[in-house]
C-alpha cells in the first residue's frame, strides 16, 4: 500500500492579496493571488496534502467602511458575517487562481474552499476587555454616536482617530476540522480558516438545548491556523510572511536571523525580551502552540523565500524539544 502524503498547513497574511502600495481592488487581488499560487504549488511539488489558511485584515476592514456608507440605505452586517463574507470572496479568488496554476502543469486536482467556524469561550478574558481595532478612523463625535447607539467599544487610536475596537479570543475548536482534514488527505487542496474563521460560542436555550451563535470578535489568524495544523494531523505548520527568517535585535545594528529554534531556545529568547506583541510575536506563539501540542515541525519565511526554505537553505525552522 503507497504511504500516505504529509498535511502541510500553510497560512498566508491578509496582505498576500495586495502588493506592496497598490489598491486594493479585485483585479490585484486576482494578480497577487496568481503570484502566492505559482509559489505555492513548490508543496505540490514536495508531494505535500495542502491546507491554506489566510488573513482578512484589509478586506474586512473594506467591508467595514461600505457598511459605514450604506447604512442609510442597506442595513450592516455583524462582524461575524463579514468574516463570512470574506472567506467566500478570497477563498474563491484563491480557489481559481490554484485552479489555473494545476491546469497550466496538468494536474488534476480539485481545490475547495471551506467556510469555517471557530469555537471560542464567550467567559474568554478578551470579551472582557476588547483590544483589537478594526474597520475605518471616526471622529470623536461619530465614534461616541456609535458606543451609544450600537454599544460599540470605541478607543482613540494613536492620534489617527478613533476606531471600534472588538474582542480577540483564543481559538478553542475547528467545527470543520474533520472535513478539511478529509478534503486533504483525498487530495484536494483545501482553503480554511480565512480571518482565523468564523468566531461561535455555545449557548444553551431556554429548553436546555445547546446551539451555537457567532459572535462579533476576531480570531488571530495564526492561533487558528495553529490549531488547525494539530486538529487535521499536520506534518508541517508553515507561516508565510513579510520577512525571509525570524530575527533577533530586530532592525538593529546587531540583528541576527535565526535559522533553526528549538521549543527550549524560543522560550530563552522570549525571556529577553525578542519578538514584538505587534509583529513577529504572535507568530512564535502559534509554532509555540503547535509544537507544544505535539507539531513536529513548523517554519516562517517569506513567500519568495518558500522554494529555498523547503531546500533548507532559508527561513526559521522549528522543531519541538530534543
Amino acid at each position: 500500500m503507497s504511504q500516505e502524503k504529509p498535511i502541510v498547513v500553510v497560512a498566508l497574511g491578509g496582505h498576500a492579496f495586495m502588493r506592496h502600495k497598490m489598491p486594493p481592488t479585485h483585479e490585484e487581488h486576482q494578480i497577487s493571488a496568481q503570484i502566492i499560487s505559482e509559489i505555492l504549488m513548490e508543496l505540490i511539488n514536495r508531494n505535500y496534502n495542502v491546507i491554506i489558511t489566510h488573513g482578512n485584515g484589509p478586506q474586512v476592514g473594506n467591508l467595514l467602511i461600505q457598511n459605514e456608507i450604506s447604512q442609510s440605505q442597506v442595513p450592516p452586517q455583524p462582524l461575524d458575517v463579514l468574516v463570512a463574507m470574506t472567506e467566500g470572496s478570497l477563498g474563491y479568488i484563491m480557489q481559481q487562481s490554484l485552479l489555473n496554476e494545476l491546469k497550466k502543469v496538468g494536474l488534476e486536482k480539485y481545490v475547495v474552499t471551506k467556510i469555517t467556524q471557530v469555537v471560542v469561550d464567550e467567559d474568554d478574558e478578551a470579551f472582557k476587555n476588547p483590544t483589537k481595532p478594526i474597520g475605518p478612523f471616526l471622529s470623536e463625535e461619530e465614534a461616541l454616536k456609535r458606543k451609544n447607539e450600537l454599544g460599540w467599544n470605541v478607543v482613540e487610536d494613536s492620534g489617527r482617530g478613533w476606531r471600534r475596537i472588538v474582542p480577540s479570543p483564543i481559538p478553542i475548536k475547528v467545527i470543520q476540522r474533520h472535513t478539511i482534514r478529509d478534503a486533504a488527505k483525498q487530495g484536494h487542496i483545501v482553503i480554511a480558516g480565512g480571518g482565523g474563521g468564523i468566531p461561535i460560542v455555545k449557548r444553551r436555550d431556554a429548553s436546555g438545548n445547546e446551539y451555537y451563535a457567532g459572535v462579533e470578535a476576531v480570531i488571530d489568524k495564526d492561533l487558528t491556523s495553529a490549531l488547525l495544523a494539530k486538529q487535521v494531523g499536520a506534518e508541517l505548520f508553515i507561516i508565510l510572511t513579510d520577512v525571509e527568517q525570524v530575527y533577533i535585535n530586530f532592525r538593529k545594528p546587531d540583528q541576527q536571523a535565526l535559522g533553526a529554534l528549538t521549543i527550549e531556545m524560543i522560550e530563552k529568547y522570549q525571556r529577553e525580551g525578542h519578538f514584538a506583541v505587534g509583529s513577529m510575536g504572535p507568530k512564535i506563539g502559534a509554532v509555540m502552540n503547535f509544537l507544544r501540542d505535539g507539531g513536529k515541525r513548523a517554519l516562517i519565511t517569506s513567500p519568495s523565500g518558500l522554494k529555498d526554505a523547503l531546500a533548507g537553505l532559508t527561513g526559521t525552522h522549528f522543531v519541538g524539544r530534543i
